[in-house]
């Protein structure tokens, strides 16, 4: 049984468990659907085997040894992969601008933090991808790597993986950005089968909600112990739910149509503006520039002009998130505000 389908029987029960709402008194009446399939974690209905099963057809679908269920957003999979693969007091190297979970994991595992710097793309004034000689640092245990970049920079994540072997140190990737790109041969790839863990947020371009995300392991190490020191024992069943439900519409004929269809139409965009430069790897990742312009009065300039808001600027350029929620209307006004600046 699905997860979906196990809280949708549940409703039709009488309960006498946590939580106290019962799935029935909505506090906040907008959310009555999300108060209806809360659960509690010791039902008799035995949720965690349904779970279970959710997370092994995961699994299949993305070709892994595990994929576990996340909704304390990447962070968790991050500490949990760093938990799961070092010793106290073993080296970790990170990049020194890296989200703050990666630090944190490492001091949490009492290993100690090497930071290796990324140059920054000079044309554009972001950093630029993670290259082998970077991090070709013996004596570290674990390797975490950001691909893709907040921006859409994309590392060669073979190229990464033979240097960790090399040196005996296992390759986490914080692919937290791109979890798209397991569902379209027209996104870079991804790093889920070749990484030893790769995390990937599911609400920031897969349509989840906040924070769900995944842990992806593609080596013999079972992150479950680990997980399960950092987790709550009292998880959000209708959160896991979207989780599954999320995952097998991107792997649907539905899903993988509605996200090509959503590059093809970023595609016509970028042909269709000769106004501006495009740039990174990503292509879900608008990332544009023009000359006369910095980046921070391109960003002013489609906010207050157009009522556009974009996810990242700097001194050079600025960026729009795209994700499979994206509509053809909302990049259509896109398109109509760039061709008049």
């Amino acid at each position: 049984m699905s997860l979906v389908k196990l809280l949708r029987k549940q409703n039709r029960k009488y309960l006498f468990t946590t939580p106290s709402h019962g799935q029935k008194f909505f506090i906040f009446n907008k959310f009555r659907q999300f108060y209806k399939y809360d659960i509690s974690e010791t039902d008799a209905h035995n949720p965690q085997k349904a779970l279970s099963q959710a997370q092994k057809r995961a699994a299949k679908i993305y070709k892994t040894n595990y994929t576990y269920f996340l909704t304390n957003g990447s962070t968790s999979g991050i500490i949990a992969s760093v938990l799961s693969c070092t010793n106290q007091g073993d080296k970790v190297l990170i990049w020194k601008k890296a989200h703050p979970c990666h630090e944190n994991a490492v001091r949490l595992a009492g290993c100690v933090p090497v930071y290796y710097e990324l140059p920054i793309a000079g044309d554009w004034g972001i950093p630029d991808k993670t290259t082998p000689d970077l991090i070709d640092i013996k004596g570290v245990k674990a390797v975490i790597v950001t691909s893709p970049t907040y921006e859409g920079i994309v590392s060669d994540i073979k190229e990464l993986k033979k240097i960790c072997e090399k040196n005996g140190a296992y390759l986490i990737v914080d692919e937290a950005h791109g979890a798209l790109y397991p569902f379209s041969d027209k996104l870079p790839q991804s790093a889920v089968n070749i990484a030893d863990f790769t995390i990937q947020s599911l609400h920031k371009t897969a349509g989840g909600l906040n924070p769900t995300a995944l842990l992806h392991v593609n080596c013999d190490i079972n992150p479950e112990k680990a997980l399960s020191m950092i987790n709550t024992t009292s998880p959000s069943y209708p959160l896991l739910a979207s989780i599954e439900a999320n995952i097998n519409f991107l792997n649907s004929i539905r899903g993988r149509k509605k996200l090509n269809t959503l590059i093809e139409e970023i595609e016509t965009l970028k042909k269709t503006v000769k106004n501006i430069d495009f740039g990174g790897d990503d292509i879900t990742k608008i990332l544009i520039k023009k000359e006369g312009f910095t980046g921070y009065e391109l960003s002013e300039k489609l906010f207050d002009g157009f009522n556009i808001e974009d996810e990242k600027t700097n001194e050079i350029s600025t960026m729009l998130l795209c994700g499979i929620g994206t509509s053809e209307k909302k990049l259509y006004q896109l398109k109509k505000a760039l061709l008049k600046i």
